[in-house]
């Protein structure tokens, strides 16, 4: 195909859809970007569900509960948007992909290999990872992928959601004891760093970042998110009568943002590795789930398979 034409079509904000021609590089990246999306969305409701039945609250277990859901259903939607793009040459179903995962193969997103060792840490992961998750997936909106994109509107609403929910979690902890207020700004200090670590590396050491970008999948630089998620958020976090942990970070008026200090990337590669606090933990969990509901995924197959000799 004429790659030339592709980029000039993508570039006048026409959308793909899965019968398109394409690029194999194209669909490769879709196929690597959207399933990693997914795994991320499955993996991030174990450190959350985690505290469903240690809620404080029967309101707050439903919240929890509920939220936890929403996930899982952004992970199913990306899943089957993946799907779309499998051509026979380049695998994209389901278990193809999220065995990648299990053994190890495909990522998903770092800040799901921390755990959550408090109350707040639910708080704190919806106002902060939620948070940064928006910035990142608002743009998503707008990639040139139609069933990436599509699937984005619907995840993005209640991604907004979840971080308000986070945000007012905060809100009643600094509201309340200094010991709640302690155990928020504990939380703060263990995710902020995390949470700045979603949008990638510099943008210097992202080369997959400007294929990206050629290909309108990705509107907007890693660095560019980043620092306008801290712009919005530092606020935030004054709002509610807490500091952010890092002694550089100050306003810088000629630059019109804040200016923040060196991320720890040290231990960022770490965790992408597999050698974070949760790498092993999150992944054995998928296993053996796997394993246990085999059963479950044998009796579908099979009833599936007599409806469709019935209907022949």
């Amino acid at each position: 195909m004429d790659l030339e034409k592709f980029v000039q079509y993508v570039h006048e904000e026409n959308k793909v859809e899965p019968k398109d021609v394409m690029p194999d590089d194209y669909r490769k990246l879709l196929v690597r970007q959207i399933s990693q999306h997914a795994h991320s969305e499955i993996v991030g409701m174990l450190p959350e569900a985690n505290w469903i039945s240690r809620a404080p609250s029967l309101r707050r277990k439903m919240a929890l509960l509920a939220k936890v859901q929403d996930e899982a259903g952004h992970g199913l939607y990306l899943y089957s948007a993946t799907e779309t793009l499998g051509n026979g040459t380049i695998r994209a179903d389901r278990d193809a992909t999220y065995d990648d995962m299990l053994e190890g193969k495909a990522k998903y997103s770092s800040i799901f290999n921390y755990p959550t060792l408090s109350w707040a840490d639910i708080g704190a992961i919806g106002w902060l990872v939620d948070g940064a998750a928006i910035m990142n997936q608002v743009m998503l909106m707008g990639n040139s992928y139609g069933p990436y994109s599509r699937a984005m509107v619907k995840i993005c609403k209640e991604e907004s959601f979840h971080q308000r929910q986070g945000y007012e979690i905060l809100m009643a902890l600094c509201r309340g004891t200094k010991q709640q207020k302690e155990m928020a700004q504990a939380s703060l200090d263990r995710f902020w760093w995390p949470a700045l670590m979603m949008f990638g590396p510099n943008d210097d050491s992202s080369p997959n970042s400007k294929i990206s970008m050629n290909y309108r999948v990705k509107r907007e630089s890693n660095d560019s998110l980043r620092q306008r998620f801290i712009d919005v958020t530092v606020s935030q976090a004054e709002f509610l009568g807490l500091t952010v942990p890092d002694k550089d970070l100050k306003w810088n008026e000629e630059r019109g943002h804040y200016d923040f200090g060196e991320l720890p990337w040290d231990e960022f590669m770490t965790i992408l590795k597999g050698n974070g606090p949760c790498n092993k933990k999150r992944l054995q969990t998928k296993v053996k789930a796997q394993q246990e509901n085999l059963w479950v995924r044998e009796a579908a197959a099979a009833f599936a398979e007599k409806q469709q000799k019935e209907v022949i």
